[in-house]
């Protein structure tokens, strides 16, 4: 997926608090720090007094049957490490709340990235506290515990048992993470004792918590580089700066992520059809079913684009269709089920071959492709890789004619003209988020060299909008991304979404082939 993100210390996104279907009094949850009340619904009758009695009765107790994880050591690890980047201080990471989609309905919940790097748990509202102890950190994992049947919340409230399901106990959670648990009912009280100048909260993500501990920003007198970030921004580079490295848990989620995105792939090449239109949105559609029976979901909204379509960075409308002729181009990627996600882009002929027009182009955007794949290893700077995918693409858009100027001052940082037909850089880290590791300090991401056990996308393209004037009508309307997800190994890079063709020639019999295969669901 394109990624012309600039401002890579820039805050978290914002997410709303969670009022849901919830009366307009105080039966309303405001958010996850303070008291942990159950939401209802605002349309409730008064309920007899004989049918509360009756609910309340008759219920066999059950537990769950868990055990530790086997990733605990991993999160175990991560916490250690960011234990030590902030000595004697007190961390308070949140997941965030559900977010509200149409007045009593919720969007599907997405935990916090940080949050699931430090914990591993996929609750919302949770908040991790880290506690300094003298000689570290005591972890404490705050989260809404299983609906009691002492009251009404599990038959009434809209986070009760019998609304949502099963949720964990206190115990069986801490069991499950390997991390001391509390009620999310004493939040509140232990962010009032959160002293500002020796606290980190990281922002953006719960209301509630952002309110509940007063921003620290470092005056002059402080550390630079403190001045700089602040305090809270300034835990949120280090956190993504620490995601960087991915260990070999990581690693295989999202091979894990890209082999079902491969087998994604296949589905949609298995009901493309060669001869007539077919819509966007089906296809789409076709690769969500995948992902959501191998994975938790799509990694980001999958881009569909057909013919002119294509030449638009985040077409994610898919309202379009297919036509014989013309080139299809997909990103999409399958979020594994611990919320890794691959990050994937193909373009084929619809007809089944490429013109000699589209192969030419398709061959500049691969040869771009091949040359950042060939130069990433430990110690190159990412600037370095993207001048030289760049570089290949300016060359070939002087091959085409289409460069005013010479490659070299087309390449020049005061011109740069040949961006009007690549548009993005050549690719962004991968991970937990699809534009991994965002808030890292450009020193260490941007501005820094790759390191052993990174793991980034590489994704040139070439763009021929349909009213661009400057290029032969042939050519409007041609977009061409070939994107695939690369591991930094001591010895180069490893391509591992290398189970879907990218040559050309490989291209178009891979889609042959998986059109005689027909048509196969899931599992």
């Amino acid at each position: 997926m394109s990624d012309e993100r600039t401002d890579i210390t820039a805050e978290p996104a914002r997410t709303g608090s969670a009022q849901v279907g919830t009366a307009p009094t105080e039966s309303a949850r405001t958010g996850s720090a303070q008291a942990d009340t159950a939401r209802t619904e605002s349309h409730d009758p008064d309920f007899p007094e004989k049918f509360l009695t009756f609910m309340r009765q008759g219920w066999q107790d059950t537990t769950l049957p868990v055990g530790p994880r086997p990733e605990v050591p991993n999160h175990a690890k991560r916490r250690a490490a960011l234990s030590a980047a902030f000595s004697g201080e007190t961390l308070v990471i949140p997941t965030g709340p559900e977010k509200v989609r149409a007045n009593d309905t919720d969007y599907p919940f997405r935990p916090g990235s940080d949050f699931v790097y430090l914990t591993g748990d996929h609750d919302p509202d949770s908040v991790l506290v880290m506690r300094p102890n003298g000689s570290g950190h005591d972890a404490l994992l705050y989260m809404r515990p299983r609906s009691s049947r002492e009251n009404d919340e599990f038959f009434r409230s809209r986070d009760g048992e019998l609304w949502v399901g099963r949720r964990h106990t206190l115990a069986e959670k801490a069991t499950e993470l390997g991390i001391e648990t509390r009620p999310l009912s004493e939040l509140a009280d232990a962010l009032a004792d959160c002293a500002p100048r020796r606290t980190r909260v990281l922002r953006g993500l719960d209301p509630s918590v952002d309110g509940a501990v007063r921003p620290y920003e470092a005056r002059q007198t402080d550390a630079e580089e403190a001045a700089r970030l602040g305090r809270d921004r300034e835990l949120a580079a280090v956190i993504s700066e620490h995601k960087l490295v991915k260990d070999e848990w990581e690693i295989a989620q999202l091979q894990e992520a890209i082999d079902a995105t491969v087998r994604g792939f296949e589905d949609v090449a298995r009901i493309l059809p060669a001869d007539r239109p077919v819509a966007e949105r089906l296809l789409e559609g076709v690769f969500g079913l995948r992902a959501r029976h191998d994975g938790n979901d799509v990694g980001y909204s999958s881009i569909v684009g057909a013919g002119e379509h294509a030449t638009i960075l985040h077409w994610i409308r898919n309202t379009g269709q297919t036509r014989p002729g013309e080139l299809l181009l997909m990103d999409m990627g399958v979020e594994g089920r611990h919320l890794y996600t691959a990050d994937v882009t193909r373009v084929v002929p619809v007809s089944g071959t490429f013109s000699p027009l589209q192969r030419q182009v398709y061959d500049i955007v691969y040869a771009s492709q091949q040359a950042g794949m060939d130069f990433i290893r430990p110690g190159v700077t990412f600037k370095d890789v993207h001048r030289t995918c760049m570089r290949v693409l300016a060359e070939g858009l002087a091959d085409l004619g289409l460069l005013p100027v010479s490659v070299e001052e087309a390449m020049d940082e005061q011109s740069m003209i040949y961006r009007r037909w690549t548009l993005h850089g050549f690719g962004h880290m991968l991970g937990l988020d699809v534009h991994d590791c965002a808030n890292a300090r450009k020193e260490q991401y941007r501005d820094g060299a790759l390191g052993e056990g990174y793991v980034l996308t590489v994704e040139p393209g070439l763009y021929f909008q349909p009213e661009d004037e400057l290029v032969p009508a042939e050519l409007r309307g041609i977009g061409i991304r070939i994107e695939d997800d690369v591991l930094v190994t001591a010895d180069g890079a490893v391509n591992l979404s290398a189970g879907l063709p990218r040559r050309a020639d490989e291209v178009e019999a891979w889609l042959d082939a998986q059109r005689a295969a027909g048509p196969r669901l899931p599992g």
